[in-house]
């Protein structure tokens, strides 16, 4: 039987365990010698749904980004990748105070009312609310998962994950039950922000995370908004206002500062 290269991809994501290093460097060095049958063992235990850059479903504006992945494991609507300025990326602090976390759930449910697809980490604090919030308002919602695509991390958001990859999309880099590793947050961020015309930073101090993900952000041409703080407040978000990101109270402010759609 004759082995695609898209078959071939996928092996080399699964064996490495989705990181993009050692996919690229074995690619590059072209020490890739699999027999078939080794192959189609791997590709016959993966679970769940699976999209390569060979493929036509994969979305371009990945194509576009620093390391663009090879490989997408998901559940749901993978389609929901493809709307880029539909997408909106929000992100922020674990540890949330209840004034990030009421700012974020409004916004982000107004903006899942009017249409928009909310893309967040599935992390606890914003990234969970931001999830909660799109689909208290009737909207969909994309999990970037930074552990393997059938482990959910943290534990404490398993109903949070399995109403996500039943009704919207789930996704990783990463296969399997694989447990994070702390380097893979950061990558995963790349997706977060690659994903999507604007990021909001709904709350983040400023030893934040956050801002790899704006970065990322950043370098890709992405809008950044942030939610202000009071100025006591040793936030990221106020830091980023100085610095030029849009300051946004409202739904509506977020919306002003989204790309034309030139569809």
């Amino acid at each position: 039987m004759f082995m695609t290269g898209r078959e071939l991809l996928i092996y080399l994501s699964y064996v490495n365990g989705g990181h993009w290093h050692k996919i690229f460097k074995i690619i590059k060095d072209k020490k890739y010698e699999v027999s078939e049958e080794e192959v189609q063992k791997v590709l016959s235990s993966i679970k769940s749904n699976v999209v390569t850059t060979l493929d036509k479903e994969f979305p371009d504006i990945l194509k576009t980004i620093n390391m663009p992945p090879f490989v997408i494991y998901y559940y749901g609507d993978i389609s929901l990748l493809n709307n880029y300025y539909k997408n909106i990326s929000v992100v922020g602090s674990r540890k949330s105070s209840t004034y990030g976390e009421d700012m974020t759930y409004d916004i982000v449910k107004g903006l899942a009312e009017k249409g928009y697809t909310i893309v967040s980490g599935l992390a606890k604090g914003i990234d969970s609310i931001a999830h909660k919030a799109a689909i208290a308002g009737g909207g969909k919602t994309i999990a970037i998962l930074g552990s393997g695509i059938d482990y959910c991390y943290p534990y404490e958001n398993y109903d949070l994950y399995k109403e996500i990859k039943k009704d919207h999309l789930i996704i990783s880099e990463y296969p399997g039950f694989d447990a994070p590793t702390q380097g893979q947050f950061p990558e995963r961020n790349r997706l977060i922000a690659g994903l999507s015309s604007t990021i909001l930073v709904g709350e983040a101090g400023v030893h934040s995370g956050t801002f790899i993900t704006v970065a990322d952000g950043l370098i890709n041409g992405r809008n950044i908004c942030c939610i202000p703080y009071p100025a006591d407040a040793n936030s990221a978000c106020n830091k980023l206002i100085k610095e030029g990101a849009a300051l946004v109270e409202t739904t509506q402010d977020v919306i002003d500062e989204l790309p034309i759609d030139p569809s």
